[in-house]
């Protein structure tokens, strides 16, 4: 099977509003209708498949094979995707503090900013996990200064989606 995006992908891709976490996010970006799930699999990690029926049910991709089907016979009931495992949660992927660092070292970098240029740098030379999650802390703090309120959320909400459940409960902020 090689997943495609249908136009609700492709809108969601754009709006960057859509309800979907960076890891769904990123298999959307991926599912060009070239790659097939063990290719998928390897780029994004083992809950591949789960998280391709998942969006398929949710309408934000399509399997080729359907879509063939669909083009060859449009009379023809589309076959049943039945799910082999269940999909996982937000909560139950990996989360990283080395993934969280390298999410706001890229976000600091696109800001443009003297402030965020030294926030930046900070984070990039912080190697103990105390220093790296003031280093967080701190541009978490300065970025709705750099940027609007809205897109400071959203990093904010993002950073939780993969920092661990420890390090998250440091910002006193409820994990989902």
């Amino acid at each position: 099977m090689q997943p495609q995006k249908t136009d609700l992908a492709r809108t969601a891709l754009q709006a960057h509003r859509a309800p979907l976490d960076m890891r769904q996010r990123r298999l959307l970006i991926l599912c060009d209708g070239q790659r097939d799930l063990v290719q998928l699999g390897q780029l994004v990690g083992p809950e591949t498949p789960a998280m391709v029926i998942q969006l398929i049910q949710s309408g934000y991709l399509v399997s080729s094979a359907v879509a063939e089907a669909a083009v060859v016979a449009p009379a023809a009931p589309a076959p049943a995707v039945t799910p082999t495992a269940a999909p996982v949660p937000v909560t139950e992927r990996r989360r990283s503090l080395v993934a969280a660092r390298i999410y706001l070292l890229d976000i600091l970098e696109l800001q443009r900013h003297p402030q965020a240029a030294a926030l930046f740098h900070t984070l990039q030379q912080s190697r103990s996990d105390e220093t790296v999650m003031a280093a967080l802390q701190a541009a978490l703090d300065a970025l709705p200064g750099l940027t609007s309120t809205g897109y400071a959320e959203r990093v904010r909400q993002r950073l939780l989606e993969v920092l661990p459940k420890e390090h998250a409960e440091r910002f006193q902020i409820a994990v989902v």
